[in-house]
């Protein structure tokens, strides 16, 4: 059903112009690429997505959390036959977790009864307990509790650093995209141009060959250079249509994905669309790119659950001490220090193979980690370094192919002049004419990939998504 509702681009260009420039007025006909980028980040699905994943590692960190959560349990069971009350106990137990491997542990128990097994025998008031339940080896400073609320903070970062990486993913193909539209609009612009200026050559042809100045074959020439004109023209309409589609891949509001106006253009291919700050320390850069921080948060998770085996390599040992407080009249509890439970529980296994199989595969995992880091962070620098020498590069190219346009232009404005007092030929002005149409060209191609280069550079350094 979304499919078949295609609302217009310009009513989300005016919405965003509302929101963001209500002080500036804009020309609703061009879509200019920060407009674009808005648009994006405010209704693409997978921006959407790349926001649930925060969400997600937000609920996880609760789910941790739950852990340290007190518990309150109860048991009531009574037992009647032969008209004998056989037994009632009833006992509840509250249980408070830390993040150590000390449980806070405090109840009551009441029970009656003829056949009541004596050691769970009370009085008419109960008896109450309180105390601590410790592991004294395995588990007391490391243990599962701990290590997951450890793990779900990581992972709340990991999931700011992945969203990063989905976004600047994602700004990065929409920024191609546009780019593609902005070039071969202009292209196309330049070859319209060509195309009336072939066509305007042709008819002066013509006049000249009925008025006995020029003859057939010059007419001929003529017409086949201006359809050969018309041919470029509609080549490049070809790739500026799909191009176009490209760029409303990237266009939603709300649920819905949006259509651009017949009139909409880009924004000046002359302008400066990317802005790149002064260069920061390259080393920085490739530290701390989300790629590599998400590398670096899985390190650490790697590290706390080796941490946790390595914990696994003790044996087990824990004690329980519960004093026992008995209840009067007026039941208020009465402690006596030889009214207590006290007990142990120990366990280990012979040979620690399995605990120590555990803690070498996680020594190789996080060799592994170290390498692939150090790996990608290179790749990183290399990338950083070859991108600010094209950009360099590219700037003077684009001077120069500017200087070579007007030149060109000059040419061709000064065989237009011949052509006209008959001192020139229509091979010589399409000659000059093909110079000055690729020049253009030339200049809008090496803009896109000035541009394109920049636009580079920030997605490698994350300044992409601010």
């Amino acid at each position: 059903m979304l499919g078949l509702i295609k609302k217009r681009f310009i009513i989300v260009s005016i919405f965003l112009c509302f929101i963001s420039f209500c002080q500036a007025q804009v020309d609703s006909t061009v879509l200019s690429y920060e407009e674009y980028l808005i648009n994006i980040l405010n209704y693409h699905p997978i921006a959407k997505q790349a926001n649930l994943k925060v969400e997600l590692a937000d609920i996880s960190w609760l789910s941790a959390k739950g852990n340290l959560d007190p518990t309150l349990d109860a048991d009531w069971n009574q037992k009647s036959f032969d008209d004998k009350r056989y037994y009632r106990i009833f006992s509840n137990r509250l249980r408070v977790p830390t993040k150590y491997g000390i449980d806070l542990v405090a109840g009551y128990e009441n029970t009656q009864g003829v056949f009541l097994n004596p050691e769970n025998t009370t009085d008419e008031f109960g008896l109450w307990n309180i105390g601590l339940e410790v592991n004294i080896l395995q588990g007391l400073l490391v243990n599962e509790r701990q290590t997951a609320l450890k793990q779900a903070r990581v992972m709340q970062d990991m999931a700011i650093n992945q969203q990063q990486i989905i976004l600047n993913e994602l700004l990065y193909k929409a920024s191609i995209a546009y780019l593609e539209w902005q070039q071969f609009f202009y292209v196309q612009s330049v070859l319209l141009e060509n195309e009336r200026l072939a066509n305007q050559y042709f008819d002066n042809t013509k006049e000249t060959f009925f008025g006995g100045e020029k003859t057939a074959m010059d007419t001929l020439e003529a017409f086949i250079l201006w359809q050969d004109a018309i041919s470029f023209t509609n080549y490049n309409e070809l790739n500026f249509q799909n191009a176009r589609q490209n760029l409303e891949n990237f266009l939603w509001f709300k649920e819905v994905p949006l259509e651009l106006e017949s009139l909409t253009k880009p924004e000046d291919y002359q302008g400066e669309i990317f802005t790149v700050s002064d260069v920061r320390n390259i080393q920085e850069l490739a530290r701390t790119n989300p790629l590599i921080l998400e590398k670096i948060n899985k390190q650490s998770l790697y590290e706390l659950e080796l941490r946790l085996k390595k914990e696994k390599l003790k044996p087990k040992l824990k004690a329980k001490l519960n004093p026992l407080l008995a209840t009067n009249n007026n039941l208020l509890p009465t402690y006596n220090t030889s009214d207590y439970k006290l007990g142990f529980e120990f366990s280990m296994p012979l040979f620690f193979r399995s605990e120590k199989a555990d803690v070498k595969m996680g020594e190789i995992k996080i060799q592994n980690g170290v390498l692939d880091i150090q790996n990608k962070q290179n790749e990183l620098l290399n990338k950083i370094e070859s991108n600010l020498l094209k950009q360099n590069i590219l700037r003077d190219q684009v001077i120069l192919v500017q200087r070579n346009v007007q030149g060109y232009k000059q040419l061709l404005d000064g065989e237009n002049e011949k052509f006209r007092f008959g001192e020139s030929s229509v091979f010589l002005l399409n000659k000059r004419q093909e110079k000055y149409i690729n020049g253009r060209i030339k200049f809008i191609e090496l803009n896109l990939k000035l541009n394109t280069v920049l636009l580079k550079y920030l997605y490698l350094t994350n300044d992409l998504v601010k």
